[in-house]
């Protein structure tokens, strides 16, 4: 189990579509490890990343169930036997993403279907933790993106960040947060796809993300690192609620 002050190993890879960060986390190098959000195109680069590490994949998370992040779950558990987690709202999305999606992005994904559905997928709770691959990880339901959009949050991890996706700058918190589509650097996950609310975003960022730490390390599912100090500050999304509750 990650303790406070033991360094985290997490390596990132970028999907090749759409920007999608894929994460890899373990307690170190040679471990178990856990791999975050599989995008589109990312197998290739992120076996050179276990090969590297010396990592032995024990699950597959889901930030939620966008194509965009559960493109290569089903090749990634399937070389090793191993079971994907996503929150129950969003399992109709890993079953088939192709039904959530608009005909236009259909047609433009059509030459890296069939996807497959992974063969063993379990529920991630509503709120509370999860042990994987010698991590204990916190897991808060944080709607709005979709319904099942989750945060998983690894308490004492970032003081000893390993992590080149990381800058210096922005390491030295007591609190690592994967925050997929609810919050990035200087904006938010659309609300307007299929599952989306922005009443439920809001109350997401009011309940689960404004309560963090500012000096919470927070990688999200697509762009640069940041903090929440940083974002309480700058991200004019998380100004407003913080202002009136809600958004738009």
């Amino acid at each position: 189990m990650a303790e406070e002050g033991v360094k985290v190993l997490v390596r990132a890879v970028v999907a090749a579509a759409f920007d999608t960060n894929c994460y890899v986390v373990a307690p170190g190098r040679g471990e178990q490890c856990v791999v975050v959000d599989p995008g589109i195109g990312v197998v290739r680069a992120l076996e050179s990343v276990l090969r590297a590490e010396q990592l032995h994949p024990a699950a597959v998370l889901l930030t939620h169930g966008h194509v965009d992040h559960c493109f290569s779950v089903a090749p990634v558990c399937g070389a090793r036997g191993i079971t994907a987690y996503v929150h129950p709202a969003d399992r109709a999305m890993v079953a088939d993403p192709t039904k959530w999606i608009s005909a236009g992005l259909l047609s433009m994904l059509g030459r890296l279907l069939p996807y497959s559905e992974p063969d063993d997928v379990a529920p991630l709770p509503d709120a509370g933790t999860i042990e994987v691959a010698g991590i204990e990880i916190t897991v808060d339901l944080a709607p709005g993106h979709t319904g099942g959009s989750v945060l998983f949050r690894l308490a004492g991890a970032a003081s000893g960040l390993d992590a080149p996706v990381v800058p210096e700058r922005l390491r030295g918190g007591d609190e690592l947060c994967l925050s997929g589509d609810v919050l990035f650097a200087g904006s938010i996950g659309r609300t307007d796809l299929p599952g989306g609310s922005l009443h439920e975003m809001a109350r997401s960022l009011r309940d689960k993300i404004l309560p963090l730490d500012d000096a919470t390390v927070v990688l999200p599912g697509h762009g640069s690192a940041t903090t929440i100090g940083r974002e309480r500050r700058t991200n004019p999304y998380l100004l407003e609620v913080a202002e009136t509750g809600e958004l738009g």
